[in-house]
This record gives C-alpha cells, sequence and structure tokens, in this order.
C-alpha cells in the first residue's frame, strides 16, 4: 500500500497519475491539471488529519473531506469534480497494485444544475472585439487574440497553446488540437487581418528570445496563461459595459449559436468545433 510519509511519494505517483491521464486516457491539459490539484489537496486533508498511509482512508475519511470542501463554499460543481478525481486516481492505484480498495465506489456524486452557457449576441461580440485599441504592441497582441478566438470558435486552452509553426497566413488557417485528434480551421478576414499585423509587426518585439514557439506571449516575452488571457477577457468586458457573465467557452458557444443563425451545417460547425 502506498504511505504519504515517504516523502516525495506523494508527488511521485501524483505525476504517474497525472500523466496516464494525459498520455493514456488523452485528458484535455485543464482536466488533468485539475485532478492533479484535487488529488494534491486530497493528499494534504489526509496528512492533516494524521493519516499517513492510503489505506487507512475510508468511505467516512472521504466523505468528510467532501463535506469539509462544502463548508468552506466550494462549488457543487468543485465537490463533484473532486469526487470524480479520487474516484478516477483510486482506480488507477487500484490497477496498479498501489491500493487494494476504493472507498469512494458507494459515494455519490452531487447533482449539479445544469446551466445554459450565455451568448453575446452578434453587437455585443462586435463591441468586446473593438475594445482592444492597436495603439501599442499589448493592443494589437490583444486584438489578434479576441479575433482569432472567436472567428475561430477554438478553446482558450488551444488558443494560448498554439505555436507560431501552428498558423499558415498565406493559406489561411490556423492547426490546433493534439496529434491523434488534429483539425484545420480556417481564419476569417478579420481575424486574418489581425493575425498579420501582430505577427508582421508585433511578435518579433514582445518575445524575449528567438526560440520562443508559442505564438502568444505575455509582456514577459513568453507563453501567456490562461490566467493572464481571462483577465484581459474581463478588463475588455468592463471597458466594453457587458453586463453578461463570459466564461471561458463564452466566445465559443457564442460563435458557434452565430453560425447556426445564418444557416450553417451542425455537422460541419462540429468538426470545426
Amino acid at each position: 500500500d502506498f504511505c504519504l510519509s515517504r516523502g516525495l511519494g506523494d508527488v511521485y505517483k501524483r505525476q504517474e497519475y497525472t500523466s496516464f491521464m494525459s498520455n493514456v486516457r488523452h485528458k484535455s491539459i485543464n482536466t488533468v491539471e485539475s485532478y492533479g490539484r484535487d488529488i494534491k489537496q486530497y493528499f494534504t486533508y489526509l496528512s492533516n488529519t494524521g493519516i499517513t498511509d492510503l489505506s487507512e482512508a475510508t468511505k467516512t475519511t472521504v466523505l468528510t473531506y467532501l463535506i469539509s470542501l462544502q463548508r468552506q463554499g466550494r462549488s457543487a460543481s468543485t465537490v463533484s469534480r473532486t469526487l470524480a478525481s479520487l474516484r478516477s486516481f483510486y482506480i488507477f492505484m487500484i490497477q496498479n497494485g498501489n491500493a487494494k480498495s476504493d472507498p469512494t465506489s458507494s459515494l455519490e456524486v452531487p447533482h449539479v444544475e445544469k446551466k445554459l452557457p450565455q451568448i453575446l449576441s452578434n453587437a455585443e461580440v462586435e463591441l468586446l472585439l473593438e475594445q482592444p485599441q492597436c495603439r501599442d504592441n499589448k493592443g494589437i497582441r490583444d486584438k489578434a487574440m479576441l479575433e482569432l478566438l472567436y472567428a475561430t470558435g477554438i478553446r482558450v486552452s488551444e488558443l494560448i497553446n498554439l505555436n507560431l509553426q501552428d498558423v499558415n497566413l498565406n493559406m489561411r488557417f490556423i492547426r490546433c488540437g493534439t496529434a491523434k485528434k488534429e483539425r484545420i480551421v480556417p481564419m476569417g478576414n478579420k481575424s486574418y487581418e489581425a493575425m498579420k499585423n501582430y505577427l508582421d509587426n508585433v511578435r518579433s518585439l514582445m518575445i524575449k528570445s528567438a526560440e520562443e514557439e508559442a505564438l502568444f506571449v505575455n509582456c514577459s516575452g513568453v507563453r501567456l496563461s490562461r490566467q493572464g488571457f481571462w483577465k484581459l477577457i474581463k478588463h475588455y468586458q468592463c471597458s466594453a459595459g457587458i453586463e453578461k457573465t463570459i466564461t471561458p467557452h463564452t466566445l465559443r458557444h457564442s460563435f458557434a449559436a452565430h453560425l447556426l443563425e445564418n444557416g450553417a451545417d451542425i455537422h460541419a460547425i462540429q468538426e470545426m468545433m
């Protein structure tokens, strides 16, 4: 059985698990990172309650942990995801001979109310896209990111993980996804113009090193983070006076909704997304 008091043992097992989730289960980067954080926080809880061996954790242990998360004000969706993370981790541990039982097996996932995603109107999208002022490098970069995100319907994680080699300006498309699920997505005229302006005049001035592969970099010259991008989104939402809640998927959902409204084939949209 896996002992938590073996120094770096818990770190090694978390890394082994997240590697399995990424390379074998092919989960997204965000899912792997979320599950990894959930497991780390669970280990911290076990240590703080005096549990040094994973086999000592029971159904009551896990249930008490989930209740503690609720009392901390965590949302039902967070608690639900945490239970899913623990369940997945225990199954992995059992399959690899590091645990004999799964204390999460009979626990119920809390009900999470499904909310319909908010969609921005065409006018609201135009207003948001108009916010970056192309008077400096940052504004030109932000304009390119927002135009590309809306024009292609790609995920935020895909946007920030794009590399320079994933963009073909001559053919006006980007390549995104994984090696096994790669897809080619065309750029519209506005996103092409914004991207060309960024690549021709700005990126080379912003990168920290000539070897930098990231398409979009922050003010320090390295790859822009997801958190950094959403700070920008919230800033432009505020400056545009848009009161709707904008989430990481708002522009993606709006992209799909607006294509449908204009008569696009739903299967073609699914292929693009």
